[in-house]
């Protein structure tokens, strides 16, 4: 079936069964389930579980950067797609107080592809891993303290992610001790900027995600500065995952990727970008390519762990 006409007929699904629930909290998981149903991308999941078995690497006795990267690999081609995590703003029945867990594996922006890329290398390490075991992994890293309530639960800073996720020791925050400096501006891009965020229209979630910022205030990121990045590179591990840092007012990173050591041995990154419009391995080096970002000031860096 032509990709137009099935997505079609997954939206008309989707609204249909939402709009079929009275209930709001039925309707968020029927929206749940449609999230996680797509034929191609359970497939996907499937050929990749397979691959990493191939490769030695469905166990959790394998190093989890590693597995995380394989995946990343794999990946490699994947249309870039932004707002997926909004898609359901649009449908019927969607609400930002019931957020679904969306999942997708046929197309990816940055931060999915991330998600994407640590929760398939956990979940490979469990007997007969499947679809939802890979969302399980999805949901406690997405939101804040694993606990999904609504779209201000979601970790939207990923300053934030890294930090939350590190508290319950799903990531190890490297800054430290990559010698990191403190970035204390205050984040308050998404309070500012209210128009750009469909969710927002909402007064009360739009004062949930004031209030977030607020608390964030007393949370200082942990940024690798452009200059350092050369004299720390050989302490980055393949499959550690990166915020990269910006000047922006207001907002802590505006792109994030894997660590990735080609087979010469030359960390490059591997992400989603918007510009390259698939997922790909960047061609200059990881230094290279934080020196060239317009706005950017550096890295936050974290080292996923099986949690």
């Amino acid at each position: 079936m032509p990709s137009s006409r099935r997505t079609f007929l997954r939206t008309a699904a989707l609204s249909a069964a939402a709009f079929a629930l009275a209930d709001p909290l039925e309707a968020a998981s029927a929206l749940r389930a449609f999230a996680a149903d797509a034929d191609a991308d359970r497939e996907r999941l499937a050929a990749w579980l397979r691959a990493l078995r191939r490769d030695g690497l469905a166990s959790a006795r394998a190093p989890l950067g590693r597995v995380v990267a394989r995946v990343g690999e794999l990946a490699v081609g994947t249309p870039y797609r932004a707002h997926t995590l909004e898609e359901y703003l649009a449908a019927a029945g969607g609400t930002p107080a019931h957020e679904p867990v969306t999942s997708y594996l046929t197309v990816f922006d940055c931060v999915t592809l991330v998600e994407s890329s640590l929760a398939i290398a956990r979940a490979a390490g469990k007997p007969e891993a499947g679809w939802d075991d890979f969302v399980h992994e999805i949901e406690r890293m997405r939101y804040r303290g694993g606990v999904r309530a609504g779209y201000a639960s979601r970790l939207h800073y990923f300053s934030e992610w890294i930090s939350d996720n590190a508290a319950r020791g799903l990531v190890r925050d490297l800054g430290p001790e990559l010698g990191a400096t403190e970035d204390r501006r205050p984040l308050r891009f998404m309070g500012t900027h209210r128009s750009a965020y469909e969710a927002l229209k909402d007064d009360a979630v739009f004062r949930d995600i004031v209030a977030m910022e607020r608390r964030l205030d007393a949370q200082p990121r942990h940024l690798v500065p452009t200059a350092r990045i050369p004299a720390v590179l050989d302490r980055i591990q393949t499959g550690d995952v990166l915020g990269f840092a910006c000047s922006i007012d207001g907002l802590d990173c505006t792109h994030t990727g894997l660590a990735y050591r080609d087979p010469r041995g030359v960390m490059r990154v591997l992400h989603a970008p918007l510009s390259g419009g698939q997922v790909q391995i960047s061609r200059g080096t990881l230094p290279q390519y934080v020196a060239a970002l317009r706005s950017g000031t550096g890295i936050l860096i974290a080292r996923p762990l099986r949690g």
